[in-house]
C-alpha cells in the first residue's frame, strides 16, 4: 500500500481530469445550479410584483422537467400506444419519437432573456421603425381580468413584426407564450425564441402524434394560467384584410379547459400599419397558389444596411404609424353558457368579428381608400377626408397632420399616388400595395357600420 507507482505523464493527466470532471458534476455544478437558481428565483419574485398578470410556475419549470411531464402525460400514453398500432412499431420506438416531439415544442423561457434583453430590444425595433400608438375600446374591462383566469392575446397578423410590437406593449401585463411556425427554426434565432418562452409548431404535420403532443402540452400551459399569443389566421394576411381563422390551437385550449375549471378569457389585439415591411413579398405571393415568401437573406441584409446607412447619415426616416388596439375580452365560461353547440366555430367567428371591429384606422390605409373611392382629390381636401375618418373611429392624437402628411409623402415616394401641384391621384404602377393598404381601412369601414359605438382611449407608445 506504500509502494510508489510510477505512470505516463499522459495517464495521470487523463486521471485528474476525470476527477476534476466527476468533482464538477458531483459536487460544484448542482451547488453553482442552487445558487442561481435561488437567485432566479428571488428576481421573479420582485419582477412578479410589477407584473399585472405574475409569470406562472409553470413557465419557469426546469425545460426537462416540462418534457417529463409532457410524455408521461396519459393523453400522450394512449397517442403513443395508438400510434405504435397503427404503425406497425414497438412502443419503445413511438414513445422516442413522442419525446423528439415534445424536445421540439417545449420552450426553454428565461426570464433574464425576457425582461432585461428581449423587451428592451423590441422597444428600441419599435420606436426606431414606427410612431407607435396604443389604444384601447375598454381599458377597464382589460385591467378587470380576474387574476386567477388564464389570458390569450388573440391577433390579426400583419407582419413580422407583430411579435416585437406586442411582446413590447404587453410587457407591463406578464411575459406572452407564442405559437411560432417552422420558419423561425434556425439556430440561432430558434434559441433566443425558446428562451422568450415561445414554442414551434408544425403548421402542416399529418402526424396524430404530434398533434396529441401538442395539444397536451397546450392543455397544461392553459391549466396552469401560463398568459398566451396566437394568431387565428394561422399566416400574414397576403391581401390586407383578415383571413379565415385556424381552429387548431383555439380546438387545444377548448378541450384542455372544463366548466369547473380555470376561466380562459381571450383578449383580441389588432394591428394596423402605415407600412408593412414585407408588403412587397406579401402581394407577390398573393399571385401565386401557393404561401411562398421568397425573402433571401442577401436581399434581408442589404435593406438593414441601408436603413442603417441612412440613420447614419441623418437622412433616416421612419415608416409612419403602427397602431395597436386592445378589444373587448372575452370569457370562455361565459360564453360557452351561451352557445353549447359547436362552441368552437362560434367562438373563432367572434374573436375574428371582435378583431375586425378593433382594427385601427391608419392614415396610410385612409389615404388609399379615400382615393381609390375617387380617384383625383386636392390633396387639403384628403388630408381632411383622412382626419374625418381617424377622429371617427378614435383614432386622433395631437399629431395626426403631422402623421397624415408623412403618410402621403411616403405613398407618393413608393409611386403608390402621384403627386401633381396641389392635387393626388392614384399613379397606376402599384395597384397591389394600393389595394393591400386600403382593404384594412375598407374592413375598418365595414365592420364599424355593423358595431354598436365604441368608446376608444388612445395613448402612444414610448
Amino acid at each position: 500500500m506504500t509502494q510508489t507507482v510510477e505512470l505516463p505523464l499522459w495517464l495521470f493527466l487523463l486521471i485528474v481530469i476525470f476527477a476534476m470532471v466527476t468533482l464538477a458534476s458531483h459536487f460544484l455544478f448542482p451547488s453553482v445550479r442552487w445558487f442561481f437558481r435561488r437567485r432566479l428565483e428571488r428576481a421573479v419574485a420582485r419582477l412578479n410584483k410589477r407584473l399585472q398578470r405574475p409569470i406562472q410556475p409553470f413557465k419557469l419549470a426546469r425545460r426537462h422537467d416540462m418534457i417529463q411531464r409532457l410524455i408521461y402525460d396519459p393523453q400522450v400514453g394512449q397517442a403513443v400506444q395508438r400510434h405504435a398500432r397503427e404503425e406497425g412499431i414497438p412502443e419503445a420506438v413511438a414513445f422516442e419519437q413522442a419525446r423528439r416531439y415534445a424536445r421540439e415544442i417545449v420552450p426553454s423561457f428565461s426570464a433574464f432573456a425576457y425582461f432585461s434583453f428581449a423587451i428592451r430590444l423590441a422597444r428600441l425595433i419599435s420606436n426606431t421603425f414606427y410612431d407607435v400608438r396604443l389604444s384601447y375600446q375598454d381599458e377597464a374591462a382589460i385591467d378587470g381580468i380576474d387574476p386567477e383566469a388564464t389570458v390569450v392575446f388573440v391577433m390579426n397578423h400583419r407582419s413580422n413584426m407583430d411579435y416585437v410590437l406586442v411582446t413590447y406593449l404587453a410587457a407591463r401585463h406578464s411575459a406572452l407564450s407564442y405559437a411560432v411556425g417552422e420558419w423561425a427554426r434556425v439556430w440561432p434565432l430558434s434559441r433566443l425564441i425558446q428562451a422568450m418562452g415561445a414554442y414551434f409548431i408544425r403548421r402542416k404535420s399529418g402526424s396524430e402524434l404530434y398533434r396529441q403532443v401538442l395539444s397536451c402540452y397546450v392543455r397544461h400551459s392553459t391549466e396552469a394560467g401560463v398568459t398566451q399569443a396566437m394568431f387565428p389566421e394561422g399566416g400574414l394576411s397576403l391581401t390586407g384584410a383578415l383571413g379565415r381563422p385556424k381552429l387548431g390551437l383555439l380546438k387545444y385550449i377548448l378541450d384542455g379547459t372544463s366548466p369547473d375549471g380555470r376561466d380562459v378569457v381571450f383578449v383580441p389585439v389588432a394591428l394596423n400599419y402605415d407600412r408593412v415591411l414585407e408588403d412587397t413579398i406579401l402581394t407577390r405571393a398573393a399571385l401565386g397558389s401557393e404561401r411562398r415568401f421568397r425573402a433571401r437573406i442577401g436581399v434581408v441584409t442589404r435593406w438593414i444596411i441601408k436603413q442603417v446607412w441612412q440613420r447614419l447619415i441623418g437622412r433616416y426616416k421612419r415608416f409612419g404609424v403602427a397602431s395597436v388596439r386592445y378589444g373587448a375580452p372575452l370569457s370562455l365560461k361565459e360564453f360557452r353558457s351561451q352557445h353549447r353547440d359547436d362552441a368552437m366555430t362560434d367562438l373563432a367567428r367572434e374573436l375574428m368579428q371582435r378583431i375586425g371591429r378593433a382594427i385601427p384606422l391608419v392614415p396610410a390605409a385612409a389615404a388609399c381608400l379615400v382615393l381609390r373611392e375617387n380617384g383625383s382629390m386636392p390633396e387639403d381636401s384628403v388630408q381632411s377626408r383622412i382626419q374625418a375618418m381617424m377622429n371617427q373611429n378614435g383614432d386622433q392624437t395631437t399629431q395626426d397632420s403631422e402623421a397624415i402628411e408623412s403618410a402621403l409623402n411616403q405613398l407618393v415616394e413608393r409611386k403608390i399616388l402621384r403627386r401633381q401641384g396641389e392635387t393626388l391621384s392614384l399613379s397606376g404602377q402599384r395597384v397591389d400595395l394600393l389595394d393591400y393598404y386600403a382593404a384594412s381601412a375598407q374592413q375598418k369601414k365595414q365592420s364599424d357600420s355593423n358595431a354598436p359605438a365604441e368608446n376608444i382611449s388612445a395613448g402612444a407608445g414610448s
